[in-house]
């Protein structure tokens, strides 16, 4: 219930129009998150192809291992079958280490070897031969494999976005791949001539690094030199250079692989996103259109749809607890205007009273009449000040207890001091209050408002006792709960009214009083107290033992520290 006491908002909030509702169904907010966190883990997977060059370097390592052993293999061969023996000094022989070297090449297909001297000039290719009449044959090497359209759009997409990243290396001697524009092709050779001694003399020796290089044409070229040596004398150098088709097929295939695994989960997530969405978004989006409708007055008895309700997880929680508070706003709103039409009813009572008085007053003019019309007026003035008084009260009770905080209260003290201010205010003939309490007795609740509580049901039964009658007061420890009955020796509440005697306005007022001395809302505002302290109060009849009515009973119930 809205405090009454602050200013009360009624501005409503702009309607969205239907255009912006249809796209924030289909592109909610909650759906932008879920994607974007479920796509997190495919684009780590995606992100793992920026960093093959470890992998590649590893292949290309290996490459140029294997490269090595077979260029030693084809050295030593050389300097055992190539050469001639005199005065204890090898000398490498062109005529036979030419078809030597390309029948050893044979075999190695997208392989080139390559013999020089100990001074740096050319002997053998594996690629030329003589022909017919001493005519130079060149042998063409394999074309270079082809990548088709989808791998080489992929290779370059991967190479210019790799570009924007640091590029880790295996641990060990990095094998640097040359990829300027310019990089030699097959025709590379270590500048071996006699005017660079040193790198001959590192070349005789086996300390020309490996060359790695990507050529304009797409190849990945290998190249290692390797001395030739007869009983430790150099008689060459054998230089091989290889095609490593091979590496680029398995990174190629790796990066496939990987491309196909954040494809497959890539499509997963975005099918799982929108599984989420319709689980989570969709319902949210219904229980949001639900809300607006009850804003508008909609859909009082089934606002919520009954499939949401069914839901066994936190939105069929929220969809219920949306459900119940509507179905207790609506109650309290029927409640409002309920109260609002008993308001009316109870003071239009009065004031016809009064109106009635006034217009007899004009006409008559005996003082004696005068005065008792003027004695009506002011009892209906007072009944009239009473009822709107508790009228107040009543309205307040709920913002009130709302706004409070529940602190422990023992209510024992507060008992024994209602029985004492009783007794010393108690006439003769008035009742007496009995009390039986224990010395302590905690709850929870607001202090203030459970006095108004026990002052109403005191007053109420002391009003209905006999004279010199009794009013017990018992109050005891149930288990987690704490319970004050006040029982009384009157005549009792009629059966078909224990309920409705908490109803606002009902009143049943022992004989002998004069009409308008309450306003039928004590009982009404007690259990609208106990209740908002999350307690009970009921109302039932004493019995004595022959069954017949000895007096009412009043109980209340609320929650023990």
């Amino acid at each position: 219930m809205p405090d009454a006491s602050g200013p009360v908002t009624t501005d409503l909030p702009p309607a969205v129009p239907m255009e912006r509702r249809r796209t924030s169904r289909r592109f909610s907010p909650l759906l932008r998150r879920i994607l974007l966190v479920n796509m997190l883990p495919p684009f780590l997977l995606v992100a793992t192809l920026l960093y093959l060059d470890q992998y590649q370097d590893g292949l290309l390592a290996a490459e140029v291992q294997g490269l090595r052993t077979q260029a030693r293999i084809y050295a030593n061969g050389i300097a055992e079958a190539g050469v001639r023996i005199q005065d204890d000094r090898a000398t490498l022989v062109p005529e036979i280490a030419r078809p030597l070297l390309r029948r050893l090449t044979e075999p190695s297909t997208g392989t080139q070897a390559k013999l020089f001297d100990n001074n740096g000039l050319l002997v053998a290719d594996s690629r030329v031969r003589e022909g017919p009449g001493g005519a130079i044959v060149t042998e063409p090497l394999p074309a270079p494999s082809q990548p088709g359209p989808v791998a080489g759009v992929i290779g370059r997409i991967y190479e210019r976005v790799l570009d924007w990243f640091p590029r880790p290396r295996v641990r060990g001697p990095a094998v640097v791949v040359d990829e300027t524009p310019g990089a030699a092709s097959f025709d590379w050779q270590p500048d071996l001539g006699p005017d660079r001694r040193e790198e001959l003399r590192l070349a005789l020796e086996g300390g020309v690094n490996p060359y790695v290089r990507r050529t304009a044409d797409g190849r990945l070229l290998v190249s290692v030199a390797e001395p030739a040596r007869r009983a430790n004398q150099p008689v060459g150098i054998v230089l091989l250079t290889r095609e490593a088709r091979e590496v680029d097929q398995r990174v190629m295939e790796i990066r496939g692989s990987v491309l196909a695994l954040f494809a497959m989960a890539l499509a997963i997530t975005v099918a799982l996103s929108l599984y989420l969405t319709r689980t989570l978004a969709s319902p949210m989006l219904e229980l949001a259109g639900s809300a607006a409708s009850m804003r508008q007055g909609k859909g009082r008895g089934g606002s919520v749809p009954a499939p949401l309700m069914a839901r066994q997880d936190e939105i069929g929680i929220l969809a219920r607890a949306l459900q119940s508070g509507t179905n207790a706003l609506w109650a309290r709103v029927d409640s409002n205007e309920r109260f609002a039409a008993d308001v009316a009813h109870e003071l239009r009572n009065p004031l016809t009273s009064v109106r009635s008085a006034i217009e007899t007053l004009r006409r008559v003019e005996n003082p004696d009449q005068q005065k008792r019309l003027l004695a009506i007026i002011a009892e209906d003035a007072v009944r009239m000040d009473r009822l709107i008084g508790d009228i107040a009260d009543s309205s307040r009770v709920d913002a009130e207890l709302s706004r409070a905080v529940s602190e422990p209260v023992d209510i024992a003290p507060i008992l024994s001091t209602l029985a004492e201010l009783q007794a010393a205010t108690r006439g003769e003939n008035d009742p007496l209050i009995e009390l039986d309490a224990p010395a302590s007795l905690v709850v929870r609740g607001v202090e203030g408002r459970l006095v108004q509580v026990l002052r109403n049901l005191l007053g109420n039964a002391l009003s209905f006792s006999p004279p010199a009658g009794r009013v017990r007061v018992r109050a005891k420890v149930t288990g987690a709960v704490a319970e004050i009955a006040i029982e009384d020796e009157g005549p009792g509440i009629p059966e078909a009214k224990l309920e409705g005697i908490f109803d606002r306005f009902y009143s049943e007022r022992p004989q002998g009083e004069r009409f308008g001395q309450h306003s039928g809302l004590g009982l009404s505002i007690s259990r609208q107290i106990v209740e908002a302290l999350g307690g009970r109060i009921m109302a039932e009849n004493r019995r004595n033992p022959d069954g017949g009515v000895a007096g009412a009973r009043f109980v209340v119930r609320l929650p023990v520290v």
